[in-house]
């Protein structure tokens, strides 16, 4: 596959070579509510915009023509002289599109769906995955398991701890707590404000299998968990593993033995004063930068963490305190320490990060004194001293954008002092807005090192701000203008993520040993981003390895090369992705509001109704136990509700009398499979064990068990797979015997009231209640739309029946407003399926 991409890419390059004027856009589509501008660019000095039609690719039919163009000629714009902004905001119908230029300049497929954000944001999880320390699971292999030994205090130097954990920083082996922390946040943010959009896949080892957890809850825990070993006392606090020693070669993890101490790293303890090794040191004041970002991390991780294990939230929420005190206790900076190269994260700002510990403070424990804190800590940097700046030393603002000014404008409503908060968003944006109006990319962030982790800040801080304030609409677009800058639309034409899209340009040679010396795909990775062409030409130690596939779309402007030998543009890093993991999360979630009827779909199935309205479709499977039967039918019957019940025909067979008694109480009865089949091999949906004809015989076998029952086709036209495990050849096959596939709603624990107690993914019944409850009072959107699934029975060794908590659950979910309803009226049997799975 890498191979076939490399090569797609390179035929692309040698067609573009000769291009005098180019078109370039988003590469992985546009939404049908999106702004969407395109951007034509020319080298030619006498070019001229005369005329553009707009084409569907399937028909041929032109959409629109233009034939006397009023668009703007922005002028000169790095390798451009000439450059317009082209409009097709008009075109919402999903489609694939062609614009053509004065009848010979052609621009690529221009997707326009619901699901070009689908599963995005999943995607590059895989690179947070696989950059992680202690075990990693894209090599199924532990690494740096020795770190560390300390440096700094408050032990004594070289003593030995146990850090070992959290991520990797790029493609180098050095680990930054300021960007971990940075990072965890970010993970734990995108759940809990978009929850609907993240799968269960991955185990929390990181091997592929679900665990019933949201895979980005357990990078975000993975995350914490080696914060807190960095943290490991009120006292203690450290900041770094390893150091510029790592840069003496390009090689796998785990095989660092350059420190002096066999594989121990050492671990930078955050002292507030000046550190570095050898030649260099760093311009440390403080440690509340630092103390900070821990503090936030630990205290919404408390709150996210709470309904699966509160024993670690009860841990967290402890850290959350003292780190926060800390940075009480020693203002200013803990910048990264460097040792015999003049590199490092020079971090001048702190306030900006006490500011979002005392608003996740507040949230974790009410107590009106952190509000006025963050409010303190707000005054002190209104906007984000790099927005509209020309140039910053390398993570001088970090983490880019002040987080802590949108969560303190969420609470404006309660407090009206706090608009303040949106102004100061309002500055930063209009900052940058002032530069980016004059060129036709809305361009308006600094091409310094690491532009593509600003770019994505900046994104995000634009979305914060449009959906705080609705109606101060004049950042939409420019918003879009950043997100389409990161997925082709910039003047090398190239998506700036490594495997996004797939069928497109995107980065295939970037600075890492994982694909240039074992050509392992580091899938979601986001790479650095341009540079301006001063920078790279002072940088030590570049040198290109082949000939430059953009060499034409280089200017003194700014420079990027997909090439392994340049460091400073085509290397990926681990918080530039985790932020990107936010952002493409907020923009699947946008997708997902303004969907017709806001049906979810996943590999083909209907997993969510339409979340717009507080219903719940409860939903029972049946194969092999059946110890709930009678007590569920009971429940329900006593509180008045209807549910839906997916049994096999194994079941059916085994437990007529309860098929009978549910059936005459008006329940849904459906097909769960005849045998209880494993369609797939776990982790790979379309690797199938069985052939369409198998999977006919199967279900229609289901069916015929059914018969008796008055149960057929027509009257019980839904299906949930066996496993609850499926792909999209098994949608189609559904599809073709005329029924609807659903599955269960994914973001709470409810299927684990299978597991016993013995299972690595075993949750008790508590734990699942209040987990069901935590997301139904504060997610965005809640249950709503749910399918919320369970089982009529479990394992004997399971001694915690969860359905005896179903009275408490249905009474608690009605005076929260939630309705139950049919799982027909749920599945909505004629929806259009947007959101199939590319």
């Amino acid at each position: 596959m890498i191979k076939w991409l490399t090569l797609c890419c390179f035929c692309f390059g040698l067609n573009a070579l000769n291009a005098q004027t180019v078109i370039r856009y988003n590469l992985l589509g546009y939404t049908p509510s999106s702004i969407k501008v395109l951007v034509l660019g020319s080298r030619q000095n006498d070019f001229h915009l005369q005329r553009y039609v707009v084409k569907n690719i399937s028909s041929g039919q032109v959409l629109f023509s233009v034939n006397h163009p009023t668009e703007k000629d922005f002028g000169a714009y790095g390798p451009f002289a000439h450059s317009y902004r082209i409009n097709l905001s008009t075109i919402i119908k999903p489609g694939v599109y062609r614009l053509v230029v004065n009848d010979s300049i052609e621009s690529g497929p221009i997707t326009i769906n619901y699901d070009v954000y689908k599963g995005s944001a999943d995607f590059c999880l895989r690179y947070m995955r696989q950059q992680r320390s202690g075990f990693n699971p894209s090599i199924n292999d532990s690494c740096h398991q020795y770190d560390g030994y300390t440096l700094g205090g408050p032990l004594p130097d070289s003593t030995i701890i146990n850090v070992s954990g959290g991520w990797h920083d790029a493609s180098d082996y050095l680990q930054y707590g300021t960007t971990s922390a940075n990072a965890t946040y970010h993970l734990l943010a995108a759940y809990r404000d978009f929850p609907a959009v993240f799968a269960d896949g991955y185990q929390a080892n990181g091997i592929s299998g679900a665990n019933t957890q949201p895979d980005v809850l357990d990078e975000a825990r993975w995350g914490l968990e080696w914060l807190v070993k960095m943290h490991p006392t009120k006292d203690q606090l450290y900041h770094q593993i390893a150091d510029d020693r790592d840069h003496i070669s390009m090689r796998m993890p785990g095989l660092d033995n350059q420190y002096g101490c066999g594989f121990h790293r050492p671990v930078y303890a955050a002292t507030g004063l000046p550190q570095g090794s050898i030649k260099f040191k760093n311009r440390s004041t403080g440690v509340a930068n630092i103390a900070g970002k821990y503090s936030a991390a630990f205290a919404l991780g408390s709150q996210m963490m709470r309904p699966a294990d509160g024993s670690f939230a009860d841990r967290l929420k402890e850290r959350a305190m003292n780190a926060y005190k800390l940075g009480l206790s020693q203002p200013g900076t803990c910048q990264t320490a460097p040792n015999r190269a003049p590199y490092f994260y020079e971090e001048d700002n702190w306030t900006d990060d006490m500011e979002l510990a005392a608003t996740q403070l507040f949230a974790l424990t009410a107590n009106p004194d952190y509000i006025q804190s963050a409010s303190r800590f707000a005054d002190m940097e209104p906007t984000t001293p790099w927005l509209g700046a020309d140039t910053a030393r390398h993570y001088q603002w970090y983490p880019f954008v002040n987080l802590g000014h949108y969560e303190l404008a969420k609470l404006k409503a309660r407090n009206r002092s706090l608009n303040i908060a949106g102004n100061y968003l309002k500055s930063g944006i209009e900052r940058v807005w002032q530069k980016a109006k004059q060129n036709a990319f809305y361009r308006g962030v600094p091409f310094i090192w690491c532009s593509n982790n600003l770019t994505t800040s900046f994104a995000t801080q634009c979305h914060w701000y449009n959906n705080l304030y609705p109606n101060d609409s004049g950042y939409r677009e420019l918003e879009q203008a950043n997100i389409d800058w990161l997925l082709g639309c910039n003047p090398w034409g190239t998506s700036m993520v490594y495997g996004l899209p797939a069928n497109a340009d995107n980065p295939t040679d970037p600075h890492s040993a994982f694909t240039h010396q074992k050509n392992i795909p580091i899938d979601g990775g986001l790479v650095d981003g341009p540079v301006y062409g001063s920078i790279y030409g002072n940088l030590i130690g570049i040198s290109l390895t082949k000939p430059d596939a953009y060499a034409q779309w280089q200017s003194k402007l700014a420079v990027y090369h997909d090439d392994y030998g340049d460091y400073s543009t085509n290397e990926p890093t681990m918080d530039g992705t985790a932020s990107l993991v936010y952002l493409l999360a907020a923009k699947e979630n946008d997708a997902l509001k303004h969907m017709p009827n806001g049906l979810q779909k996943a590999y083909g199935a209907v997993v969510r109704g339409d979340s717009s309205a507080k219903k719940i479709a409860l939903v029972f499977t049946g194969h092999e136990f059946a110890d709930g039967g009678v007590a569920i039918q009971k429940i329900l019957k006593k509180e008045k509700t209807k549910a839906a019940f997916f049994f096999t025909g194994d079941f059916v067979r085994r437990y007529p009398n309860v098929v009978k008694q549910l059936k005459a109480d008006g329940h849904y009865i459906g097909p769960h499979s005849d045998a209880h089949m494993l369609y797939a091999p776990w982790g790979k949906r379309d690797s199938l064990y069985i052939n369409q004809a198998e999977f006919n015989e199967d279900l229609l076998a289901n069916y015929t068990a059914l018969a008796p029952f008055g149960i057929t086709t027509k009257t019980a036209p839904v299906f949930l797979p066996p496993y609850e495990w499926y792909g999209d050849t098994i949608a189609a096959w559904t599809n073709a015997l005329g029924l609807t596939l659903i599955n269960n709603t994914p973001g709470t624990l409810s299927a684990a009231d299978y597991t016993t107690p013995e299972m690595s993914n075993y949750r008790n019944s508590s734990v699942i209640y209040e987990n069901i409850l935590h997301k139904a009072r504060t997610v965005p959107y809640g249950l709503n739309g749910y399918f919320l699934l369970a089982h009529v029975g479990t394992d004997p060794l399971r001694t915690d029946k969860f359905y005896l908590l179903l009275p408490l659950l249905i009474q608690e979910l009605k005076n929260l407003g939630y309705e139950f309803v049919s799982v027909k009226e749920m599945a909505g049997l004629q929806v259009v399926d947007y959101l199939k799975t590319k």
